[in-house]
């Protein structure tokens, strides 16, 4: 066995393991060649490195894990991150890829930003994949191991339980509402795209020590998404809101606002270093991606 895959029971874990990988689970998953085993346990951590030449670590705590707080994402992304990658170079790992997020940067706003947006995450999850992101670095220096970090765009594909299947599920019962066209610009990518990545990140010299953003070259609206998920689910809008109606909401209540934010806002990410650098290159389109996430027929 030369590969470690951690976090390998979840959605992009799952994706990417092959068999004769080595999957480190919290919890027993029913995987070929699992151990059963924690982030924050080092001796757990030297044994699931022993013989294994690449890591690839997908475990982490979520941005909207329920009932998280600030220490539990610092436990998981950045004590955890760094007790693996220091286990991993004490035991001889020579290539090592963290799936980090693009909540490790600064909020672009309305711009769409590369990976030297100046400025530091907002949020306790930003916060602590920033932090790991560096251990990774400092680890990938002190052994001289292959290290990157990938900063995702929101993922999403079929096992999906994330921002954009909850969306499919709201339009399939018929409370969603029709959403205006706002111009914003959101990034994403789909999981198939995200494992070639890493895989990529992994072979090529050129990536030891980078970040790169995944994300499909295309931002699309909310409107866009909303519009593509009821032409696969055959559910038409029967009303739509006005764009002031949806102002207005944001300034009555906060808790509408940050709704709102999240509906209207943009969150747009450029992956052409990576395409530059490594010549990757998105190729699941939003249709074919949400196709493929809700199983719907061809």
């Amino acid at each position: 066995m030369t590969v470690l895959i951690t976090g390998a029971s979840g959605f992009i874990g799952r994706r990417l393991i092959q068999p004769g990988d080595r999957a480190l689970v919290r919890r027993p998953a029913g995987l070929p060649n699992e151990l059963i085993g924690d982030l924050l346990d080092p001796a757990c951590l030297a044994r699931a490195c022993e013989g294994v030449k690449t890591v690839f670590h997908c475990a982490g705590l979520a941005e909207a894990s329920r009932g998280s707080d600030a220490a539990a994402h610092w436990r998981s992304n950045y004590e955890g991150t760094r007790n693996l990658v220091n286990a991993a170079g004490e035991a001889g790992v020579r290539r090592f890829v963290f799936f980090s997020s693009v909540k490790a940067m600064a909020e672009p706003d309305e711009r769409c930003v590369d990976e030297d947006w100046p400025g530091e995450p907002e949020t306790p999850y930003g916060q602590s994949k920033r932090a790991g992101e560096e251990a990774v670095l400092e680890a990938g220096a002190r052994y001289g191991m292959h290290v990157v970090n990938l900063r995702l765009a929101m993922v999403y594909g079929r096992g999906s339980r994330g921002n954009l299947w909850k969306m499919a599920q709201a339009i399939r019962k018929g409370w969603f509402p029709g959403l205006p066209e706002t111009g914003n610009r959101r990034s994403l990518v789909h999981v198939q795209d995200v494992v070639e990545a890493a895989r990529l990140a992994a072979q090529r010299a050129e990536a030891n020590g980078r970040a790169y953003i995944i994300a499909d070259p295309r931002p699309y609206s909310t409107h866009e998404i909303e519009a593509a998920l009821r032409g696969l689910l055959g559910v038409p809008a029967r009303w739509r809101v006005p764009a002031g109606a949806l102002r207005m909401a944001a300034r009555l209540h906060p808790r509408l606002g940050e709704i709102v934010r999240r509906l209207t806002g943009s969150a747009c990410y450029s992956p052409a270093r990576i395409e530059r650098e490594l010549g990757w290159r998105a190729r699941v389109g939003l249709e074919e991606g949400l196709r493929e996430m809700l199983g719907a027929a061809g």
